[in-house]
């Protein structure tokens, strides 16, 4: 138990008497030191109007912290003098948190002004070493690295101190501080960690931390905000909605099912699992559950039950509580948050209190900036006229009529199909009108049959028609940009047979080179002595696996040897072109598979001295080399040139073999700068040089701006590192994207127009979830029995430096 003084001088009257307002003598007061109880005092000698406000709300806090073992006194100094207190100009003007004799804090009057105040500063300073008080994003992710594993995190933002929500959340702290770890917060920066788009405004917030669950030390936790108004009550109702089970499970009808959200006065939602889509229905209970949480349970009932007497029409109910259970048919998981957003919880009074719109937003809950984006963008309605939209009866006819047919297998209800198809339509657009071109698209969730023939499985997938040849699957990134130049590219023909030395050159820096040098510099060259080499065959099969990646040319004579004449290099050989100006390198073609060119065609096109860009960094990664990494503002300032030529100086030697030397201009690639603040925490005068290790432990090295960017003093301190001389000035988070919820196959989904359709066909499943999917080996279309992973650049955003 912890007691509280504080001293004040006015006579008690019979009122106070009654109340837990306790007046100390000189002999009390000693007593009182040698106690152990904490007390907040109060020492006074004369009332006036201000002072007897201040006492009027004293002894109301008497009565509220009596609770929490803490005792409120005043001390009549008119009467006893205390030494120390009693005198001096800070009487009256200030009280006193007690600790046995120890001051643990003193406050001056106009803080705590009211009860709230009092009990909300108090009860801080008494839980001051068990409730955390962050000011940045960063010492926010320290209390969470600690708590994984541990406990979870309740984190309250104060805009003002001493209000209603800041006793709120110390009452709250008070009671479940063993339990949870509390954390409070006053100023915007951590607002905007969390998400908030207006951190201006002055609204008080919660968020629960789910940490407990979390092991990986750089996984974030994931979140919930709590949307009602910041109250003791509200509080205690949200904390006890993050204890109750995600999804409840159920083998009876909705009214007899007993769940802890109806003893909250919380809305339930039940929905009803089939035996032949047990899995899939899960999942989408999963899904509803996470979007709603905090708000609505979910409780998930079994079909195989013959104590289930819910007519079959009905897949899914709702109760708002005191009501009946209602029941309707669940046409789509988003038609369900829309019931629920737009009507049920509008009906019921839960108050949004989230970021000044009518309703909760969906943004606080939703999975990543791709959800959020479609969701921002949901009444936007998409001009189709330039995409084929296709069905069984069209698909044939138009993939075979056409030079090349890119055709965009969807998913109108997956967030990042319908952020993908914005991009889609921008390339139809661009394409409109050009010859032998056509985009048309396939909505899977309709058409399945076309999408279990083509064995697209993931989405979203592009594949490229040509009459007569197989299917070829885009692995380029989903945007605009990306899937432009590769449809482009895909027009060059590949590889591009060359008959004569006037022809290579042409190709390499030449007319054939300047045709298409808007779309790459590179050129890759396969010289072979003859056409009846037994590697042209190789190299063809791997050149068309190429196309729309890359310009590849063949040169298959007797004249080829004068290309490698002088080089440690004999034929059949690779000779790649970085444009006109560039000296040539010639590699070794070794008797290989067409998979295993494929691999050494793409390698021997990366740049040894890259310029790093969100586009091209997955496939440097994929290098496994620590990156020797230079952040410049600037390309054309004396330090950065400098700096650059520095360090392209060691690498004819192979000092720097081990490393992937590369830079970043923060000018055309902004987020750099974001990197370069996440490696170590700010953002240092540029030019900088870093080391980062993403294989070994994902170290951060800084070269030391003392020490000018030269190539001997770079080669250096490369070498200290490398022996442990040198301390890390920073850790790159492993950044495992994990997914939000189990995978499920999309082409089991129901239709939106044939709600029982789910319970028509049983899913195929996938064991194992996402990360057995991207483990797949890859299936080209043609091959119709088995199907294939997702393309592989989706490979590309398991990494989280760009």
């Amino acid at each position: 138990m912890t007691d509280v003084l504080l001293v004040a001088q006015p006579s008690l009257t019979s009122e106070q008497c009654s109340s837990k307002l306790i007046e100390d003598s000189s002999l009390s007061f000693m007593e009182r030191m040698h106690s152990g109880k904490t007390s907040f005092i109060y020492f006074g000698n004369h009332v006036n109007p201000t002072i007897k406000l201040f006492m009027e709300q004293l002894e109301m806090s008497a009565d509220a912290l009596q609770d929490y073992g803490i005792s409120v006194v005043k001390v009549n100094c008119s009467k006893d003098a205390i030494a120390n207190y009693c005198t001096g100009e800070k009487l009256m003007t200030k009280a006193y948190l007690f600790r046995a004799s120890e001051v643990l804090r003193s406050f001056d009057i106009d803080t705590v002004f009211d009860v709230n105040a009092i009990v909300s500063h108090v009860l801080f300073s008494v839980l001051f070493s068990e409730v955390r008080y962050v000011h940045t994003p960063a010492e926010l992710l320290r209390v969470e690295s600690a708590a994984k594993q541990n406990s979870d995190i309740v984190v309250g933002h104060i805009p003002v101190l001493g209000l209603p929500e800041h006793r709120a959340l110390m009452e709250a702290a008070f009671v479940y501080g063993t339990k949870y770890q509390f954390v409070q917060t006053t100023g915007t920066l951590v607002l905007k960690h969390m998400g908030v788009v207006d951190p201006s405004s002055s609204q008080a917030r919660l968020w629960f931390l789910h940490c407990k669950a979390v092991s990986g030390r750089s996984d974030p936790c994931p979140s919930t905000p709590m949307r009602k108004p910041l109250n003791t009550i509200n509080i205690h109702t949200f904390l006890q909605l993050m204890e109750a089970p995600l999804v409840t499970e159920a083998v009876l009808d909705p009214s007899e099912v007993d769940v802890v959200h109806m003893h909250l006065g919380v809305p339930v939602l039940y929905l009803f699992s089939q035996p032949q889509t047990q899995h899939l229905d899960r999942a989408t209970a999963q899904t509803l559950a996470l979007q709603l949480r905090g708000e609505v349970g979910v409780v998930l009932i079994s079909r195989d039950s013959p104590n289930v007497k819910t007519p079959m029409k009905y897949n899914a109910a709702y109760r708002l509580p005191p009501e009946n259970v209602k029941y309707f048919t669940l046409n789509s998981a988003e038609g369900v948050v829309k019931l629920f957003k737009d009507e049920l919880l509008q009906e019921h009074k839960l108050e949004d209190e989230e970021e000044d719109e009518e309703h909760w937003s969906d943004l606080d809950i939703l999975d990543d900036e791709v959800s959020e984006s479609v969701y921002r963008d949901r009444d936007l309605m998409l001009d189709l006229d330039s995409v084929i939209e296709l069905s069984s009866d069209t698909f044939q006819t138009t993939v075979t009529q056409n030079d090349i047919t890119v055709v965009l297998f969807y998913f109108k209800w997956d967030a990042v199909c319908l952020a993908f198809v914005q991009s889609y339509i921008e390339v139809a657009d661009a394409l409109e009108g050009m010859n032998g071109v056509k985009l048309a698209a396939v909505n899977c969730g309709e058409w399945t049959d076309i999408c279990s023939d083509q064995n697209v499985t993931s989405f979203p997938t592009v594949l490229i028609y040509r009459p007569m040849a197989a299917a070829q699957l885009y692995r380029g990134m989903l945007g605009t940009k990306s899937l432009h130049r590769f449809i482009l590219l895909s027009l060059v023909s590949c590889p591009t047979h060359l008959s004569s030395s006037a022809e290579v050159r042409s190709f390499l820096e030449g007319d054939l080179y300047s045709k298409h040098v808007y779309l790459t510099p590179v050129r890759v060259l396969g010289l072979f002595s003859s056409t009846h080499d037994m590697g042209v065959t190789s190299f063809e099969e791997a050149a068309t696996l190429l196309r729309g990646e890359t310009i590849l040319g063949l040169f298959a004579h007797k004249e080829a040897e004068q290309w490698v004449e002088g080089l440690s290099v004999n034929l059949p050989a690779l000779l790649v072109s970085r444009g006109p100006g560039v000296p040539y390198e010639v590699y070794s073609l070794p008797s290989s598979s067409p998979t295993d060119l494929v691999s050494l065609i793409k390698q021997v096109e990366l740049d040894r001295f890259p310029e790093l860009t969100v586009e091209n960094l997955p496939w440097y990664l994929e290098l496994g080399k620590p990156l020797l990494l230079l952040f410049i503002g600037k390309e054309d300032s004396t330090e950065s040139t400098k700096a650059l030529d520095e360090i392209k100086r060691p690498l004819s030697s192979g000092q720097l073999d081990s490393f992937l030397p590369c830079w970043i201009h923060l000018g055309r690639t902004p987020v750099g700068r974001s990197i370069l603040e996440k490696y170590l925490g700010f953002v240092p005068p540029l030019p900088v040089l870093v080391m980062s290790r993403l294989k070994t432990g994902g170290e951060v090295f800084l070269f030391p701006p003392e020490r000018p960017l030269m190539a001997k003093y770079i080669l250096q301190w490369v070498h200290d590192v490398e022996n442990k001389q040198e301390q890390p000035a920073g850790l790159i988070p492993d950044g495992k994207w994990g997914p939000p919820v189990p995978f499920f196959d999309f082409l089991a989904i129901m239709d939106q127009e044939a709600p029982t359709y789910a319970a028509q066909r049983a899913p195929n499943m996938k064991t194992g979830g996402r990360e057995d999917h991207r483990e797949q080996k890859h299936v080209t279309p043609n091959q119709r029995r088995t199907p294939h992973p997702s393309p592989n650049p989706q490979a590309p955003r398991q990494h989280s430096e760009l």
